[in-house]
């Protein structure tokens, strides 16, 4: 059996849980699976991974069609495979036209979903509608679409009512948990800005609505004056964004000592000293499907606070691995929180019990620790997985 797993993001180009998600699963799959990788970037040296750059006459159009481009030749490529998976909107079409074109099935992970994040409208422009477009035909026509939660599995039966929910199948994402585990290294902390003898909230995300920034920044004001925020942040949406962001953290710098912007993407093991050394990890997010970086934060053994949307309550159990925090939201699709003010408080409120109670915070960042490793190895990931493919070419 061949599978073609076709991405945007494979190593070492990688910004988001996505890519994570699939460079896990492919090095797990191919411990008794023939898999292709067919991914978007520059040349890679790894066996059977082929890269596949931008037509040179599509370099300066919009992101949606030379996303297209780079898919016309990834669907041709697929020929010869027995099944095709694609990972997020930027395949699917590669996937869906290597379904039509070869007659092999198409399986979709679905790791976000356009009509769920409008505010990408501020990035495409008009290409949202053709990554939406792009999405909707990849769904519809899947022969199975695999959710990484059984809430992200409703938000695809909610986006996409014709699909047939026996083609919609949980399966959810994974932690290595030898690679993510403490480190405990209080110089490796120091050095990045951060004083690991006092109380510190880590977040770690892309600069993007759907992580809920702002509204981490604005309950850090309320946060006890000896407790330091220390933000992981970086790859901006768009330039806007980024302004907004930019002077929230210059506001509360002014106001509070600790606060420690660290832009640039750091090494797994830096990555590792800070949550390990962290009070606590906070996931705001108005959006997200499972979050695989809760996962690593848990596995490094630092107590989730997170937001109660999508898949973040199947992965952080509430007063046992860390804190839901409440997230009354519109039904616009757009995720904003209706009360927002008291979102901020009840999040603020949250992450202030862990700081000021070290010994429950240590108690659940152990349990979340445990957690990780028991229910979320990639080795059964990657046998639920495969037994997915063999299941479509009976």
């Amino acid at each position: 059996m061949r599978i073609d797993v076709l991405t945007k993001e494979y190593p070492p180009e990688i910004y988001g849980g996505a890519g994570v998600h699939v460079a896990e699963l492919v090095r797990a799959l191919r411990a008794t699976t023939d898999v292709y990788v067919r991914a978007f970037g520059s040349q890679r040296d790894e066996p059977h991974t082929y890269s596949y750059g931008v037509p040179s006459d599509l370099a300066d159009a919009n992101p949606s069609l030379t996303t297209l481009g780079v898919d016309l030749r990834m669907a041709q490529d697929a020929g010869g495979a027995d099944v095709v998976h694609s990972h997020t909107w930027y395949a699917n079409g590669a996937g869906h036209l290597a379904q039509m074109l070869h007659g092999i099935p198409h399986v979709v992970t679905a790791h976000s979903l356009e009509p769920l994040r409008p505010w990408k409208a501020e990035q495409l422009g008009g290409g949202y509608r053709v990554s939406s477009w792009i999405e909707r035909g990849a769904y519809e026509s899947a022969d199975a679409v695999i959710s990484v939660s059984n809430g992200m599995r409703a938000d695809i039966l909610r986006s996409y009512p014709s699909l047939d929910p026996a083609r919609v199948h949980t399966i959810y994402n994974g932690i290595d948990s030898t690679d993510w585990a403490p480190l405990a290294d209080p110089q490796r902390v120091r050095d990045l800005g951060v004083d690991p003898d006092r109380p510190s909230v880590v977040f770690v995300g892309r600069i993007t609505r759907q992580k809920g920034l702002p509204y981490l920044l604005r309950a850090a004001r309320l946060l006890p004056e000896h407790a330091q925020l220390v933000l992981c942040a970086g790859a901006p949406d768009t330039p806007e964004l980024m302004a907004e962001v930019t002077e929230l953290v210059r506001e509360l710098q002014q106001t509070r000592r600790g606060v420690v912007w660290i832009e640039r993407h750091l090494p797994k093991d830096d990555l590792r000293a800070l949550l390990t050394s962290a009070t606590t990890f906070v996931c705001p997010s108005i959006y997200e499907p499972l979050g695989i970086v809760n996962l690593e934060a848990m596995a490094c053994g630092a107590p989730v606070v997170g937001s109660d949307t999508g898949g973040i309550p199947e992965v952080v159990v509430h007063d046992e691995t860390g804190l839901i925090v409440p997230l009354p939201q519109s039904d616009d699709g757009s995720g904003t929180p209706t009360h927002p003010d008291e979102y901020v408080r009840d999040l603020a409120a949250a992450l202030t019990r862990l700081i000021e109670q070290p010994e429950l915070a240590r108690r659940l960042g152990e349990q979340g620790r445990r957690r990780a490793v028991e229910q979320f190895s990639w080795t059964a990931i990657a046998t639920q997985t495969r037994e997915l493919y063999s299941s479509l070419l009976r």
